[in-house]
C-alpha cells in the first residue's frame, strides 16, 4: 500500500487509473464512497445509490481529514480503496453509534469529476470595487469557471442549478469596457451564456425565457445557427409556428445538413397539419347545427 502520509496513517491502494492532474486543494470534487469498519465487511456510511453525487468542496464540506489528503492524490476518474487511522478519522471518540472509539476505518473511493474553484473563491470574497479593479483576464476566468459549473449541474440533469450558475457567470460579466477588444471578449464570453439558458429553459419548459435569450444572443451574433434553432424550438413549444418555421428556415440556410434543424422542421410540419385538421374538425362541429 502506498503511505499518503508518512506515518501509516493514510494508505492508499489503486483499483483504476483516472486521468489528468490531482485534485487541487481549492476543488470541488463529485465522488463515490463507501465506508467500511473491520476488513471491508461492515458499511457505515455510503453514497452509490446517488444517480448524481453532489460537488462537495474542500476544505468545507469534506470533513475528515484523512479522506481529503485521499482525494489529494487522485485524479479524474481514478478509483482506489484508503485505510485512514483514527488520527485521520473519527480520533479517539470515534462516532457513536456506527463507529467506536479510536476506529480504522476503510473508505472505497472513485473520483467522477471535480472543478478547481480557486479563481472564484477569491473574487467572491472581494468587495465590488475590487471585483471591477480586476484585470479582464481574471473576470473572463471566473465566469468561465461558474459556466463550467452550470454545465456539470446541466448535464446531471439538475436545471434550476445550472440556469442559476450560468445567470451568475453574466452577473460577472456585467462591467463595460472603453476596449473595443476587451467588449468583443465578454460579448464572446455572454453569446456562451445567452445559448446555455436558451437551453437551459427550454428544459425548464420556459418556452419564453428561453426565447428571450435565444434573441439575446442573436443579437449579438445575427447568423448564429444555434441561437436561431433554440428559437426555432421555443416557437414551436408555444405553437407560434409561423415565426418557429421563420427561425429554422434561417438556421436551416446556414447548416443545410445539420440532423437537429431538419428533425425539428419536420416535426413543425406535423404539428403544423395536426393544428390545422384539428382546427377545420372544430369549424365543421361549429356550421353543423346549421347545415342541418
Amino acid at each position: 500500500l502506498q503511505d499518503l502520509t508518512g506515518d501509516g496513517g493514510v494508505r492508499k491502494e489503486q483499483l483504476r487509473p483516472g486521468t489528468g492532474q490531482p485534485v487541487p486543494p481549492s476543488a470541488s470534487v463529485a465522488v463515490k464512497y463507501s465506508g467500511y469498519l473491520g476488513n471491508w465487511n461492515k458499511l457505515f456510511c455510503s453514497n452509490g445509490n446517488s444517480k448524481y453525487p453532489r460537488l462537495m468542496k474542500l476544505g468545507k464540506d469534506i470533513t475528515l481529514w484523512g479522506l481529503e489528503i485521499a482525494l489529494l492524490s487522485m485524479t479524474k476518474g481514478e478509483a482506489a480503496l484508503f485505510i485512514l487511522t483514527p488520527e485521520y478519522a473519527y480520533g479517539q471518540r470515534g462516532c457513536p453509534p456506527s463507529i467506536p472509539p479510536n476506529t480504522t476505518v476503510l473508505f472505497k473511493v472513485e473520483v467522477l469529476d471535480f472543478i478547481d474553484s480557486e479563481e472564484c473563491d477569491a473574487f467572491f470574497e472581494l468587495t465590488c470595487e475590487q471585483q471591477d479593479r480586476l484585470p479582464l483576464e481574471k473576470v473572463l476566468k471566473v465566469a468561465a469557471t461558474e459556466r463550467e459549473f452550470g454545465n456539470y449541474f446541466f448535464y446531471k440533469q439538475r436545471f434550476k442549478i445550472a440556469k442559476d450558475r450560468y445567470k451568475r457567470a453574466l452577473s460577472i460579466l456585467g462591467r463595460s469596457s472603453s476596449s473595443k477588444a476587451e467588449q468583443s471578449q465578454i460579448s464572446a464570453s455572454k453569446l456562451l451564456l445567452f445559448l446555455n439558458l436558451s437551453l437551459t429553459y427550454l428544459k425548464l419548459e420556459r418556452a419564453d425565457r428561453a426565447l428571450k435569450y435565444g434573441e439575446l444572443a442573436l443579437e449579438m451574433d445575427q447568423g448564429n445557427a444555434k441561437a436561431l434553432f433554440r428559437c426555432g424550438q421555443a416557437c414551436l413549444y408555444m405553437r407560434e409556428y409561423s415565426k418557429s418555421r421563420d427561425f429554422l428556415t434561417r438556421a436551416q440556410c446556414i447548416q443545410p445538413f445539420n440532423r437537429d434543424i431538419n428533425n425539428e422542421l419536420k416535426k413543425l410540419a406535423r404539428y403544423y397539419r395536426e393544428y390545422m385538421e384539428m382546427e377545420k374538425e372544430m369549424c365543421c362541429q361549429m356550421f353543423d347545427p346549421l347545415n342541418s
